[in-house]
């Protein structure tokens, strides 16, 4: 038998969460992103659900290949570009499109002889200081590219935002006047807004934004879920009690007796850990539902189970239903009492955890 770890992937929150994007979006065009396994979620599974994007944004040219295997036919941009010569030919044979950040990708396309042009995004350092060209070498890069034969002549213009969670955030302002100061004399698409920004500032909407975490109902912004602006979730990670035990006052729980029992209490253990990729790092107290109603996480999460307070939970039972976070538990809430953000937990996620789908 399986363990009763468990993810369901709620289908209608993924087209529900790209409709809500479109009232957002102002008339922008928008790329799903989808790298990372779609957020941990499944790529093809959410690209199918994603239909009505306009475009893909992965991370990778394997992640194009099982899009385009998976019969998806729209745009799909390949955000961190291409990483060697030999990769120009994939790109062209599924039908991919190229950031540029680095001359290195300038030299190769150069020297490549496929007469067949390539569409490409032209990646602008505008504060963040991780991928893209400088703003002394802007200029001189977009000049390169239109001098190869092969090479579209529709460049778009791209930039990354480092703390768009912070509404009014002074960099996040430069950032966008850096990045219109250099883009005000060059003509093409611009994309600026990853979901943050969509949310935060619409100044820098762009023809194009790029959401990604609001695709999965996910927010990054302090304090806030996915559900304060109108998404919904579409992961529950879900459980069961497979142990309950009477443990006296004064005894420790858990690896390195992090906890110790505050009276006589019923301890419940749960099938899940970091195994399955729920953080170790979550500390006591942290929330979890068992029968739909709040409980805590006491002790250290270990690989395989986690340890739960019982107490006002006297009819709980072996085999009850425990959800780790979802609809009625966000994922942010969970990130947070672990120090992370709920990306990635969603991420995170283990061969051994099963996946359901439903249409909700």
């Amino acid at each position: 038998m399986s363990r009763a770890t468990c993810a369901t992937i709620h289908l209608g929150a993924l087209r529900d969460n790209l409709r809500r994007l479109r009232e957002l979006a102002g008339g922008a065009r928008i790329m799903a992103v989808v790298k990372a396994d779609g957020y941990g979620h499944g790529l093809e599974r959410v690209a199918r659900m994603l239909v009505e994007a306009d475009a893909f944004g992965v991370a990778c040219i394997a992640d194009g290949q099982r899009l385009r295997a998976a019969g998806i036919r729209q745009r799909i941009v390949v955000l961190s570009g291409i990483d060697e010569a030999a990769d120009i030919g994939e790109m062209h044979r599924l039908g991919l499109e190229s950031t540029i950040h680095h001359a290195s990708q300038i030299d190769w396309l150069a020297a490549d002889r496929n007469p067949r042009p390539l569409k490409v995004w032209l990646k602008i350092d505008s504060g963040m200081h991780r991928l893209g060209f400088a703003v002394a070498d802007v200029a001189g890069a977009r000049a390169r590219l239109l001098a190869l034969p092969n090479v579209d002549r529709d460049i778009g213009l791209m930039t990354h935002f480092a703390n768009s969670d912070v509404i009014g955030d002074a960099q996040t302002m430069a950032q966008i006047e850096c990045f219109q100061r250099i883009a005000s004399d060059m003509p093409g698409a611009q994309t600026l807004s990853n979901s943050a920004a969509v949310l935060g500032w619409p100044q820098a909407r762009g023809q194009w934004i790029r959401p990604g975490g609001l695709l999965y109902g996910i927010s990054v912004a302090t304090g806030t879920s996915g559900a304060d602006f109108g998404f919904r979730p579409a992961m529950t990670l879900s459980s069961k009690l497979v142990a309950i035990n009477r443990i006296a006052r004064g005894e420790p729980i858990g690896y390195a007796a992090t906890w110790t029992c505050p009276e006589d209490m019923d301890i419940g253990v749960v099938q899940i850990g970091y195994g399955d990729g729920y953080p170790r790092s979550a500390a006591s107290g942290t929330p979890l539902l068992v029968n739909g109603r709040r409980a805590a996480i006491v002790g250290r999460v270990s690989m395989d189970l986690i340890t739960v307070d019982l107490r006002g939970h006297d009819d709980a039972r072996v085999g009850d239903p425990v959800i780790l976070w979802g609809p009625r538990l966000p994922v942010e809430e969970i990130a947070a009492h672990a120090g992370t953000i709920g990306y990635e937990l969603t991420c995170g996620m283990t061969r051994r955890v099963r996946f359901l789908e439903d249409m909700d």
